[in-house]
């Protein structure tokens, strides 16, 4: 169950506007704030999204105007009913802002997604949640609230990295397994209950009832020309805390990182573990906005901000995150379900700093060689995640490769859930020594675990086998050819 973030804002609020009298929003504080939205046929409400390029907020800042029209188009076409979608289920372990809206302004999410419904007079409203903690009470009693009981479904899915991909989330909703389709289908075509499905991000509907509320003009007063009006950032603080900012895009980087009484440290990742990493240099430089993000080389992408503080080791801190994110695979193609976990393999081994330069050229060609040959975006965003830190980090890389370390213990700052400590996994390796013939292939293939020693057998300390290294560890095993290793449980 996740925590209610902290919430802040720089310059006047909008999505966040009200919480500085009352922490929720219920429908009678809601409405004394906001501006209730008149009806909207959809050429309207594309005409209006159009105006001020509105984006989803999801990731893939896709234009909403062009989802919307796609959905009607496809109803038109086969005659059927559509439904709204709401992705609420924020994936993303670093990712607080749509718990943040659910919990605190409920109902400016419906009052978005209720003018998409009546505007294409869907069937429902669907929306895909995760945790079933504040916000999601805070939901369900703004749907009672609401009187919406009979028009809005609330469905509560896993809590997986790879559950928000869209057609993950479809599939969910549908009772299936939630985990990408492995093909390309289309919501707009086909999503919920195989009907035309207009599917979108929580903070892109509330921007949408927003706009709404404001009108065009009024929603351009601030922000960028070419990206108006304001964003929602979720920035990690020093403690491992969350705080949500709403700020106006345009404004620098720097100056959101302060009001979170933070800065850059010593790297700052953008846009979650499919984003990338910038230095403390770029970051500087950096602005809230996609065009600004992207010349800096990464991608605004959730709204994720996450710090690196100076005291942990980055290498050893992406590392954890390579093997969550292996872990994290749907399992239905290749390059994610083997070229992952070994590329994660590759990356413990550098943090460990026991394998020299080879563990770095199997991270870079086995990264290669998985992107863009997954059945999702899940291998791509990944890789670039962690090649980025490669880049950004690169003076930590080298110390690893040169000295076998930077001197620095990763302290497990970023977030990785479930994770357990290394004496948790309960099992150790063993050699039974009448078999084992020094064939080295254990090393090669677990290299965080087993040394050689001068005559090229294995050396086995007997210490627990970390969690993110059972996989290894097992197919070392299965592959020993004297079939002299084996896991046993830890005495």
């Amino acid at each position: 169950m996740s925590p209610v973030p902290q919430v802040t804002t720089i310059g006047r609020p909008r999505l966040l506007a009200g919480l500085d009298r009352v922490s929720r929003l219920d429908a009678a504080a809601h409405r004394r704030v906001h501006r209730v939205p008149a009806r909207f046929s959809v050429p309207d409400l594309v005409a209006l999204a159009e105006a001020v390029d509105l984006r989803g907020r999801g990731g893939a800042a896709f234009p909403f105007a062009r989802k919307l029209t796609a959905v009607r188009k496809a109803a038109a076409r086969s005659d059927r009913p559509c439904v709204v979608l709401v992705n609420a289920t924020e994936g993303e372990p670093a990712s607080s802002k749509d718990k943040a809206l659910l919990a605190h302004v409920p109902h400016l999410v419906l009052n978005g997604a209720m003018l998409a419904v009546r505007a294409l007079r869907a069937r429902e409203l669907v929306i895909g949640i995760t945790d079933e903690g504040p916000a999601a009470r805070s939901l369900r009693l703004a749907v009672a609230e609401s009187g919406l009981d009979d028009r809005v479904r609330v469905v509560q899915l896993p809590e997986r990295f790879i559950t928000g991909e869209g057609g993950a989330l479809v599939r969910g909703v549908n009772g299936e397994t939630p985990i990408p389709p492995g093909r390309k289908v289309r919501a707009a075509e086909s999503g919920v209950d195989r009907l035309p499905t207009l599917l979108s991000n929580a903070e892109t509907f509330a921007q949408l009832a927003v706009l709404a509320g404001l009108g065009a003009e009024g929603y351009r007063s601030v922000g960028t020309a070419a990206e108006p009006g304001t964003v929602l950032l979720t920035v990690t603080v020093p403690d491992g805390g969350h705080v949500v900012v709403e700020t106006p895009t345009g404004v620098p980087l720097a100056d959101v990182l302060r009001r979170c009484g933070t800065d850059a440290g010593q790297g700052l990742m953008v846009g979650g573990y499919h984003g990338a990493w910038l230095t403390p240099a770029q970051a500087a430089t950096a602005a809230v906005s996609r065009e600004s993000m992207t010349a800096a080389g990464a991608a605004l992408g959730a709204g994720i901000i996450v710090p690196l503080p100076r005291d942990t080791c980055p290498v050893g801190e992406v590392a954890r995150v390579a093997a969550y994110m292996g872990a994290e695979s749907a399992g239905q193609c290749g390059p994610c379900r083997l070229g992952l976990p070994a590329i994660a393999q590759s990356f413990g081994a550098l943090a460990a700093g026991n394998t020299g330069d080879e563990a770095l050229a199997a991270i870079r060609n086995g990264s290669a060689t998985v992107r863009g040959r997954g059945a999702c975006s899940h291998p791509d965003g990944t890789t670039r995640f962690l090649l980025s830190a490669l880049k950004a980090f690169q003076d930590d890389v080298d110390a690893h490769l040169t000295k076998g370390g930077c001197g620095r213990p990763t302290r497990r700052f970023l977030p990785v859930p479930g994770e357990r400590t290394e004496e948790e996994s309960g099992a150790q390796l063993a050699i039974d020594w009448s078999r084992c013939a020094g064939h080295k292939l254990c090393r090669h293939l677990l290299p965080e675990l087993i040394e050689l020693d001068r005559f090229g057998y294995p050396v086995i300390t007997g210490a627990a086998i970390p969690s993110r290294l059972l996989r290894g560890a097992a197919q070392a095993a299965e592959m020993c050819p004297a079939l002299a290793l084996s896991i046993r449980a830890r005495s």
